[in-house]
């Protein structure tokens, strides 16, 4: 596939009449696991449109747009206690408001999508929680690469287990993380 540089980059709100679109991000990203030897953590089907209209009826679904490409990637942002993260098989970092992402894909066309998510996410004044499946190798490095460290392992509502990171706004109020040796 044909990757073009990065262009100016703007990220957004969802508009539901955008859903067909992120249908085929999805699909794009779903192949790429697929192909880059993760088949399981979305398989043919995840996440689904229900879940990701229920994210833009909830203003929590963001696209990223290429000033040249027009709507290269998606990602929700959920910002508050994910239920998901209550329960882990380590440690976070430190309790503090912290928003989450979910479900980023992109279309494969502009490489180094995931950085300018992350660095918009890391711009919204909480910490920042993400997961992925071990397998996931491509998301496992531009995670570890941005600054998130291991916590440990959660399950998700699949009952299959994610990888499990925590980024520290340590400007903010809350009492300073505890980084591990």
């Amino acid at each position: 596939m044909h990757l073009i540089e990065l262009h100016t980059m703007q990220i957004r709100k969802t508009a539901i009449s955008e859903l067909p679109q992120l249908a085929l991000i999805f699909k794009s990203a779903r192949a790429y696991m697929r192909s880059s030897g993760n088949p399981t953590q979305w398989g043919t089907s995840r996440p689904s449109l229900d879940k990701v209209k229920q994210d833009i009826d909830l203003g929590q679904s963001y696209v990223c747009i290429d000033e040249k490409e027009g709507i290269v990637a998606t990602f929700a942002f959920i910002i508050g206690e994910d239920p998901t993260y209550l329960n882990i098989d380590g440690a976070w970092l430190r309790e503090a408001p912290y928003g989450t992402i979910h479900r980023m894909a992109s279309n494969g066309k502009i490489h180094g999508i995931a950085n300018h998510i992350f660095s918009w996410a890391k711009q919204q004044n909480v910490d920042v929680r993400i997961d992925t499946h071990k397998q996931n190798s491509t998301m496992l490095h531009v995670i570890e690469k941005a600054g998130f460290l291991h916590c440990g392992v959660i399950i998700v509502d699949d009952g299959t287990p994610r990888e499990a990171f925590q980024w520290c706004n340590i400007s903010s109020p809350f009492p300073q993380p505890i980084f591990k040796q």
